[in-house]
């Protein structure tokens, strides 16, 4: 089904079904989405989000009640005690130690723990632990540690609509030449609180769009590479700070890859105030217009 949303076109997951034996290049891009859409609206997801927060040296007392150094919102109130424990942070060794109060039990990964427990911070796997529709886990960021809170029945989880989306365009898959640094080069990346990371960067795509030759620096995640860019429907029909583009497996220097941009998603800002994401360097904003992908997401719709 069609739509007007945010005054452009969008489709549904099921009218990309629906069209299904028409054309064979939508099946995928509708298994995608729906991926992307179930990974969303999983348990611990962006989705859930409620809170984050900047932990100080030493301890930090966690709960509902009004006394602690960190005080969760009204709506947790009533799962688990006031207090729940401690977060006692040790900046100097990197390391969090979690200090549940008397009688409190929580669960990691299906299992039990009390007393007390390290909090690992681990970006490839989070380290969440949690009490019934409760559920956190600590980051760091340049030597800073925040706790990052989620509820599991919170609305913005339990009454998402779904992404919004352009219809697919054969147009930008496109046939992308992927050019190896010959060492992988530090990018620096700025996020949307100002706080900047160096990323590796083994390489660009090279490709034509709109009869321009465009390149997209990539950094590497894993055996693949991430893309993070901004074009000139952001802000308009897109999410103004940017969006995400992954390539499961890096190519060889010099070899032809597809980069979709039928695929390119929304950073988990695009929802969730609680989240620090990247924008794009400064060779990743392009001044073509990319009309495919996610689009603009209504906020509490």
């Amino acid at each position: 089904m069609f739509m007007i949303r945010n005054g452009i076109v969008v489709i549904s997951i099921l009218a990309i079904s629906s069209a299904a034996d028409d054309n064979p290049f939508q099946p995928d891009i509708a298994k995608w989405r729906a991926e992307r859409e179930t990974k969303l609206r999983a348990e611990n997801g962006w989705l859930s989000l409620v809170g984050r927060y900047p932990l100080k040296e030493g301890a930090n007392t966690i709960g509902t009640g009004k006394g602690n150094d960190i005080v969760f919102p009204a709506s947790l109130q009533g799962v688990g005690p006031a207090t729940i424990g401690t977060v006692t942070v040790d900046a100097k060794r990197k390391s969090v130690m979690l200090k549940l109060a008397d009688g409190v039990v929580m669960n990691r990964s299906g299992q039990p723990f009390s007393g007390e427990s390290p909090l690992g911070t681990a970006v490839d796997k989070r380290d969440w632990v949690s009490l019934g529709r409760l559920s956190m886990h600590i980051i760091e960021r340049n030597g800073r540690f925040f706790l990052r809170l989620a509820d599991n029945a919170s609305p913005l989880r339990l009454q998402f609509p779904g992404c919004d989306w352009y219809p697919p365009n054969e147009t930008f898959a496109v046939q992308a030449k992927f050019v190896r640094y010959p060492e992988t080069k530090k990018l620096s990346i700025v996020n949307i609180v100002d706080e900047v990371s160096e990323q590796p960067c083994p390489g660009y795509a090279e490709f034509r769009l709109g009869g321009e030759v465009v390149r997209l620096e990539a950094i590497q995640e894993g055996e693949g590479l991430f893309f993070v860019f901004r074009d000139a429907t952001a802000g308009e029909t897109t999410y103004r700070a940017a969006r995400f583009l992954d390539v499961e497996k890096a190519p060889e220097s010099g070899a032809t890859f597809l980069l979709d941009f039928n695929k390119a998603y929304n950073p988990p800002c695009a929802f969730s105030q609680y989240t620090t994401c990247p924008l794009p360097p400064k060779g990743n904003v392009l001044k073509q217009r990319i009309e495919a992908g996610e689009t603009l997401q209504e906020k509490g719709t």
